[in-house]
């Protein structure tokens, strides 16, 4: 293997890992305040009880977050310096303006919240909670900002051969960024969900604090049901806006090879690259696809046979994980539904409940599948249109790019099961002891 392959692996490596902390940062700092919220507003202490123990596992999965989203940065200057060299004066005030004004009030008022108990009021306790919140998707925002500036570069001037920022208001506002930013947060807020009532079925199947862990699932089903909703409408426009700005990938999410009007998408096909067909189509659409790329089933459809071969993203990669992304995605959604019928008859449901804990690892798969389609349908650009990933690297040997390979892996395998046995230990455990004796009494589920 080459610098080049050995660099994409190891960047493969550091997201694939990193996101596997993010979506629960985002999703459950959020829950986190509005659980907080509802103790302020009722005085209830099941609430309280509540944000402690889901916020308990919130630090653990912060943390890990942390660590890994600052080694995913240095690969930039390590394994990456060309393109930083190239893009740095756009790409760079991003990540600078995240650093500034989203991690850092995110990280002093996560200490603030995880230290503040007993010593600052009810409401500037929930304050900081909400401070969190903000900060961690706002950071979540600008990065995501950044990476829809490489799938969509606008807001740019050529000077010196290198993109310059010309107008960050462009960069910030673009369509592209926006949907990116809405379908990232929303399979966020879905895998949340799904994290929360996985927790909180298992003690209810073992009738362990049955009215905490109804409240916990009832109000994570809310949060999944309406981003379930959400994340489908909002995933269709983001195939309308890729048809425009980047139909090689489009094309290649539906192993799409001749450019038609009525373009089908098929229920089932086996892509066949190597001879620009599929070796298997059933269950034709007639002008599906052309329908959900354009709102009109005789519009016409690029497909791969007519981009350049050295322009084609690796099409069985793309069909595969945007398949299986889109069947998760609708699972998601059939499972909240029943959830959502049978949210007052949850103890008498062992079935759906068991499926509910079994489903647990899914939205972590879709996000992964999610990031696949992003940055393998994009190739062979690291910035589209502008800069191919082979331009990229940086000019380091073979033998550098092995050894810190090597040893990411190891060293994020290590934190991997470190951080998932420290949270299915707490997770088991439950709430502490103490809150029958702390509520006094206070509310059902």
């Amino acid at each position: 293997m080459d610098v080049l392959l050995l660099s994409r692996l190891q960047f493969a490596v550091a997201t694939y890992f990193h996101f596997l902390f993010v979506p629960l940062t985002l999703g459950l700092s959020l829950l986190l305040a509005v659980m907080e919220t509802m103790y302020v507003r009722t005085g209830n202490h099941e609430y309280k009880a509540m944000a402690k123990f889901w916020g308990k596992l919130f630090l653990i999965n912060f943390v890990i977050g942390i660590v890994t989203g600052i080694t995913l940065e240095f690969q930039f200057g390590t394994n990456w310096s060309r393109y930083s060299r190239y893009v740095g004066d756009v790409f760079g005030p991003l990540l600078a303006i995240e650093a500034t004004v989203a991690f850092f009030l995110e990280s002093t008022f996560v200490a603030v919240w995880a230290f503040g108990w007993e010593k600052l009021s009810r409401r500037m306790h929930a304050v900081s909670i909400w401070l969190v919140a903000i900060a961690a998707n706002t950071s979540a925002v600008w990065i995501l900002i950044a990476n829809s500036w490489m799938q969509s570069p606008v807001g740019f001037v050529m000077k010196n051969g290198k993109p310059v920022l010309d107008n960050l208001v462009t960069v910030i506002t673009q369509k592209y960024a926006a949907l990116t930013i809405m379908h990232t947060l929303g399979s966020a807020y879905i895998l949340t969900g799904f994290f929360v009532m996985g927790i909180s079925a298992y003690h209810i199947l073992r009738r362990r604090d049955l009215s905490f862990f109804l409240k916990s699932f009832r109000l994570a089903l809310v949060f999944a049901l309406i981003f379930s909703i959400f994340e489908i409408v909002e995933g269709h426009l983001h195939g309308v806006n890729l048809a425009s700005k980047q139909p090689a990938k489009l094309a290649s999410m539906e192993s799409h090879w001749s450019t038609e009007s009525h373009a089908p998408i098929y229920l089932f096909l086996i892509p066949d690259p190597d001879n620009e067909r599929n070796k298997v189509e059933i269950g034709p659409v007639p002008g599906a696809l052309s329908i959900m790329a354009y709102h009109r089933p005789n519009t016409v459809v690029k497909g791969l046979k007519d981009i350049p071969k050295s322009e084609r993203p690796p099409v069985i990669a793309t069909f595969i994980a945007f398949r299986l992304m889109v069947t998760l995605g609708g699972f998601f959604f059939l499972l909240t539904i029943i959830g959502w019928f049978r949210r007052h008859t949850l103890e008498s449901s062992p079935l759906f409940l068991k499926t509910i804990i079994y489903a647990m690892p899914l939205p972590y798969i879709a996000c992964a599948l999610g990031w696949t389609v992003t940055e393998v349908g994009r190739q062979p650009w690291i910035v589209y249109g502008l800069m191919k990933t082979a331009d990229a690297a940086s000019p380091i040997s073979t033998i550098q790019v092995s050894v810190s390979l090597v040893a990411f892996t190891i060293i994020y395998t290590f934190l991997g099961i470190t951080a998932f046995y420290l949270i299915a230990k707490y997770a088991r455990r439950g709430p502490e002891s103490s809150l029958n004796t702390e509520k006094g009494g206070a509310g059902n589920a």
